[in-house]
């Protein structure tokens, strides 16, 4: 996701100490994840940047709704996000340290854009499978999805049937 000037935080000219920032992600933050099968979402992102000499440590929360397709149905799927995520920014480094959670920031460096950290959060913090409570897909998704369906029972593999024999015998 391409960063936003709005996820920007100057730092530059800030006492060391614990700031809050508060974002409103909308329909349009989530048109722009291309690809990701986002449709909208209203979710407020609170994050507290601790500023220390050499260290930036932001703590982002996101809670909201995100509007996603069902991975059963295809059909429109509001689901709730909660998610928390740490990231934290080494000041005045020459080289990036190759560590996932600490990002080094060169001396030139005045200001971080959250927007990439902010969308790992929500992506973060969805389930694996995006479905409807059971019962709420659409009945008829559901009905031909019911009639392409192959119903069979699993053979047992031979080899475990032996090697529950073998088990059962004492010496």
């Amino acid at each position: 996701m391409d960063d936003l000037k709005e996820h920007t935080i100057p730092f530059s000219g800030l006492k060391d100490g614990t700031y809050q920032h508060r974002f409103l992600l909308d329909r349009e933050f989530f048109l722009r994840a291309e690809g990701d099968g986002f449709q909208g979402g209203m979710v407020t992102a609170d994050v507290t940047l601790d500023k220390q000499p050499n260290l930036l440590v932001t703590n982002i929360h996101v809670d909201g709704t995100v509007s996603l397709s069902c991975d059963h149905c295809n059909g429109p799927l509001e689901l709730g996000v909660t998610g928390d995520q740490r990231q934290i920014f080494q000041l005045n480094v020459e080289e990036d340290q190759g560590d996932e959670e600490l990002v080094g920031l060169d001396a030139s460096t005045h200001s971080v854009n959250l927007t990439q950290y902010i969308y790992e959060c929500i992506r973060f913090a969805l389930p694996v499978r995006r479905l409807h409570p059971e019962g709420q897909c659409d009945p008829e998704v559901d009905e031909a999805l019911q009639k392409l369906a192959i119903e069979h029972e699993p053979v047992p593999d031979p080899r475990w049937e032996a090697l529950k024999g073998l088990k059962n015998q004492r010496p």
